[in-house]
């Protein structure tokens, strides 16, 4: 059952360049609502539309999924042909993710409610999170009715420290782990996206702390990861009590998006990609020794992924979940404290929870240096996270897409094409990426 109820009793239906319009039409102003629980429920409502797109980005891009039928192959080609996707995937999710912000800014300014406001910090920082990984430098708006707004592209890094960061320290101040059972944005969901954040820019050192915080503090949330793979995924276990956080899917509520879902095209029931599964993929999973998830990721005959339950419309979107950041710290963890080596042992015994409840042993003792647990953490990552759309994120993170794609790939193509559609909108404001 789904425990956020998305009543939209208001919907803020914007783009960076469209003007504000209130949905329904006759809805009060908002400088004349008191509650804006509705406002709020529209900023997680939005995030739906980002689903699809993400889960495509991150594992069709890299070498966990393949499209079949032309044009959809561009995802595999590092060029400029991912321009005609548009439509189907970048468009989509630029607009929703806008939409959110704008729900969020209208909440943050408005709502006297603390924690409101802290979950509309969240979900505006998870926004421009999601937005800065896909499109490197974006437009910022901080601001729900200001249409004088600056739409020239802001530097990622300024985004990440000047709205991202501050915001996710602001919902960490403001929210508490009360949230957690109905899948609200939490006080420690916010400590591991901020941990997470700080990973993707580089940046382990003020990473350690906030996922140190998430997982000491996660018993007393009521956070620990299931002892068996099988029951994190599926309709059945949404907001199990290893999910930190997730965007909630529900038939009974119309997606925008309105094209093949993310457990359709996994799954290969979209004539695109019949058999999406990469064979790379599989060949980890064997030189693993990675008997049960793979079992639980791809089906036996080795062309589709499993990971979900068909094309349910009810399963949640994982957006971080308890095992993520046990990856991540011992990541973080590698990098700020093991130069010599000496540390390695104790580092990959941390994923010992994760590894035993697939049938692996401890990979503590099977590498000594830096850089041997640098791979081991990143072999689990591939593994552990495979069809939760983060494969491409991490290559680009770590640097290692050329090695892992097995082809030098132009720089230019670490990041999507900013949709046509907005940079016409926007008179030629907002500009496209390099290379696209």
């Amino acid at each position: 059952m789904k425990k956020i109820i998305l009543l939209l009793v208001i919907a803020i239906s914007i783009t960076a360049c469209e003007e504000l319009e209130q949905v329904p039409s006759n809805i009060a102003n908002s400088d004349s609502l008191t509650d804006f629980e509705g406002v709020l429920n529209a900023a997680y409502f939005y995030q739906l539309g980002s689903v699809t797109p993400m889960a495509v980005m991150g594992d069709f891009r890299a070498d966990n999924a393949l499209m079949i039928e032309e044009p959809f192959p561009s995802f595999d080609r590092f060029n400029s042909d991912l321009l005609v996707m548009e439509d189907q995937f970048f468009e989509p999710f630029y607009i929703a993710l806008y939409r959110s912000i704008l729900s969020a800014n209208n909440v943050i300014e408005n709502s006297a409610n603390t924690t409101d406001v802290g979950e509309a910090k969240f979900l505006r920082a998870l926004s421009y999170f999601k937005l800065v990984r896909v499109f490197g430098d974006i437009t910022v708006n901080l601001s729900s009715g200001d249409l004088s707004l600056d739409l020239t592209r802001q530097p990622a890094a300024d985004v990440y420290n000047n709205v991202i960061i501050p915001d996710l320290q602001d919902a960490i101040s403001a929210l508490d782990n009360s949230g957690l059972s109905n899948g609200r944005a939490t006080q420690i969901a916010a400590q591991g996206l901020l941990g997470k954040v700080y990973i993707q820019i580089g940046n382990f050192s003020s990473a350690e702390s906030h996922l140190a915080a998430v997982i000491n503090g996660a018993a007393a949330a009521g956070v620990s990861l299931q002892p068996n793979f099988a029951n994190i995924f599926g309709d059945a276990n949404d907001l199990n009590p290893e999910i930190l956080f997730a965007t909630q899917v529900s038939s009974s509520i119309p997606d925008e998006y309105g094209f093949t879902e993310f457990t359709g095209w996994f799954i290969g029931n979209d004539s695109k990609s019949f058999e999406p599964l990469d064979l790379d993929l599989v060949a980890a999973f064997d030189a693993a020794g990675d008997v049960t998830r793979k079992s639980l990721t791809v089906d036996e005959v080795g062309v589709r992924g499993i990971k979900y339950l068909s094309e349910n419309p009810d399963q949640d979107w994982i957006e971080l979940r308890l095992a993520d950041v046990i990856l991540l710290y011992a990541e973080t963890l590698n990098e700020n404290n093991n130069a010599d080596g000496s540390q390695s042992a104790s580092i990959l015994s941390l994923l010992d929870g994760i590894r035993n409840r697939a049938g692996l042993t401890s990979l503590s003792g099977t590498a000594n240096t830096q850089i041997e647990v640098r791979q081991a953490i990143a072999n689990e990552r591939r593994l552990e996270l495979a069809f939760e759309g983060q494969r491409w994120f991490d290559l680009v993170r770590t640097d290692t897409v050329d090695a892992e794609m097995g082809e030098t790939v132009n720089p230019n193509y670490y990041v999507f094409p900013i949709p046509i559609s907005e940079i016409l909108a926007s008179n030629g404001v907002i500009t496209q990426n390099p290379g696209y």
